[in-house]
């Protein structure tokens, strides 16, 4: 309970902090979005319900957005979201503030339920009740995307890229990065499609689908 108490404590002070600065820090990983987009729900794919949780400064759900989807981003952080507004112009994303482990939504609300770099600055705890809640406001036939820090294959390339984020990154990204993700999507019924390394390693996308028989316990205690 302590752990989970500071993380939320955390949260709310750090990010009032860092907010302006933000987007300058993560300009490395600006072209990922686009990227992510494109893999996930790519332009003339048909218009999507999206949500984007942990969605920090908007990135990735405004370049959702910029596809044609109908976008929605929460955060925790009332900050943060003060400058995604800013850059919502057209308006074409919703932005609430909202807890990821207690999302506002009704269950098989969105077609696709994206994080991105956000479950490595979670507590184990949080982290397993956050992607909880994404398979539970996702359709059945729907997406669920999970993008994060990732070492490469090669020694000396995870020990450059390991070293250069813990430089910068808190506690939880060495415990994030030391566990086993794919197990832990498996365990909160993740059924894992498809996985593509970005930034030469660094990053990885992992693309799911809520586990038949996850959709299936759903539909019985309908």
């Amino acid at each position: 309970m302590d752990t989970v108490n500071n993380y939320y404590q955390t949260v709310q002070k750090a990010f009032v902090k860092l907010a302006p600065y933000y987007d300058l820090i993560t300009l490395p990983v600006v072209s990922l979005r686009e990227q992510v987009a494109d893999l996930i729900a790519p332009r003339g794919s048909g218009k999507r319900h999206i949500l984007d949780v942990a969605t920090g400064t908007g990135a990735q759900a405004l370049a959702f957005a910029r596809r044609g989807h109908d976008v929605v981003g929460t955060d925790l952080s009332e900050a943060m979201l003060a400058i995604a507004q800013k850059k919502n112009q057209a308006g074409k994303v919703k932005f609430e503030v909202a807890d990821a482990t207690a999302l506002p939504y009704p269950s098989d609300s969105f077609d696709v339920s994206c994080i991105s770099f956000g479950l490595h600055e979670m507590p184990l705890t949080i982290r397993q009740e956050a992607l909880t809640e994404m398979v539970r406001v996702t359709r059945a036939e729907g997406t669920m995307a999970v993008v994060d820090y990732a070492l490469p294959k090669n020694r000396l390339g995870r020990w450059l890229i390991y070293r250069f984020v813990r430089s910068y990154e808190g506690e939880y990204y060495v415990q994030f990065i030391d566990s086993d993700l794919r197990e832990l999507l498996r365990q909160v019924s993740i059924e894992v499609i498809a996985e593509r390394a970005l930034v030469f390693g660094g990053a990885r996308l992992i693309i799911g689908r809520k586990a038949l028989n996850h959709a299936r316990q759903s539909e019985t205690a309908i």
